[in-house]
Formats: C-alpha cells, structure tokens, sequence
C-alpha cells in the first residue's frame, strides 16, 4: 500500500464513476476483490487498469466496483464479471496487462477469456 491518501482517491474516483452510470440493473458489474489478501496481491493496478480502460474506451454500460474477501484469497487478485442474463465469470490471478485482454476480449467482443478464469485453475 502506497498511501492512504492514495487509496481514497482510486475510491472517489470509483464512486464517481459508480454514481454517473445508471443503476437500473442492465449494466455489466466489474468486481475487484481489494481486502486485505487482494491488495497485498495487487488488486490495485487491477481495478484502475480496469476503471481506465473502461473510460477509455467509452464502455457507459460496465460499472466497476470493489467488494471485500471473496474467500479465495490463493487465488488473488480476483475479479469478477456479472453480466445481466449471464453466468457470473471469475478471473483469477489477474494483473494489469490481463485486464487489458479481459476489457477487450470479454467486454467489448463479449468472449470469455477462460485461461484466466477459476475453472483453468481448478483443473
């Protein structure tokens, strides 16, 4: 952890971003798991590589959020991806540059990157 200074910034900016998308349930959920064992994984570069690339790339129906200890914590940084309709897909092991693959693969092609998902591990 860099500072906490730092860490309440990607925070506002997370919730600002939250907060200018619709809420109505139809918007894809980015989840990055940022307690404790994410963190010390690198959980951070994860979620602002993925806040990033989704505001670049203009992506207005994703939302990106936190959430605590999935429970998983061998397999951090973890995020998961919650597309109304669809079965939720978990990445595990993630790291700044799959963020990249998994925003244009899985968000904007819509196929599923499952080299980096739970069931590739559990195998």
């Amino acid at each position: 952890m860099k500072s906490l200074e730092e860490l309440k910034a990607i925070r506002e900016k997370m919730q600002n971003e939250l907060n200018s998308r619709a809420e109505d349930g139809a918007a894809t959920r980015v989840v990055v798991g940022m307690a404790t064992c994410g963190i010390a994984a690198g959980a951070r570069p994860v979620l602002t590589a993925f806040a990033d690339l989704i505001q670049k790339k203009g992506l207005t129906n994703v939302v990106v959020t936190q959430t605590g200890c999935v429970g998983l914590c061998q397999y951090e940084p973890i995020v998961e991806i919650i597309e109304p309709g669809k079965d939720k897909v978990t990445y595990v092991k993630m790291n700044a540059e799959k963020a990249v693959e998994v925003v244009e693969q899985h968000l904007v092609r819509g196929q599923v990157k499952s080299e980096y998902t739970i069931n590739s591990e559990i195998k």
